[in-house]
């Protein structure tokens, strides 16, 4: 039984420190992909809501299906109920709306308009403004109301 070194059966003799890296993943981890989809989804859930045009009116309610929907914003002018006029958020004096209306209407695709007027305004002062949106360019006018209104056929929506 001479004396020699001491080997531990099954193992490998000890170079150094050297621990092995583990090897490239090469699988891509979709999870934290989807946790950023899903709060960004959650995110537009309750931020679409508050992007309607920030002009306070009571529109008022009819039965009437609403307009399909385009590529291009659209462009909305409002009539307050103190008679006010604004052009999406931006009030704009009488005077000026026409020709505010046409450089509008020169940088858009369409000429389509919506029209968002108090219940209380006189349908006279409705029809003006309508007029002045015709000569500021725009014959595709929409009216904007609230859903739920009458329908005029004996039930009430």
């Amino acid at each position: 039984m001479g004396g020699g070194g001491a080997r531990h059966e099954g193992r490998e003799p000890r170079r150094g420190r050297r621990r092995r890296r583990p090897a490239a993943m090469s699988e891509i981890n979709v999870t934290p992909m989807v946790d950023v989809m899903l709060v960004l989804l959650i995110i537009f859930m309750v931020a679409a809501p508050l992007m309607t045009v920030g002009v306070p009116v009571k529109l008022p309610e009819t039965a009437a299906q609403p307009l399909p929907t385009e590529q291009e914003e659209p462009l909305v002018v409002t009539l307050t109920g103190d008679g006010r006029v604004a052009i999406m958020t931006t009030e704009v004096p009488e005077g000026e709306l026409v020709s505010r209306l046409r450089a509008v209407a020169a940088e858009r695709d369409g000429n389509r308009i919506f029209l968002r007027a108090d219940g209380a305004i006189p349908y006279a002062r409705v029809m003006q403004v309508m007029g002045a949106l015709n000569a500021g360019g725009f014959n595709n006018i929409g009216l904007v109301t609230d859903p739920g209104g009458p329908t005029l056929d004996g039930g009430d929506g």
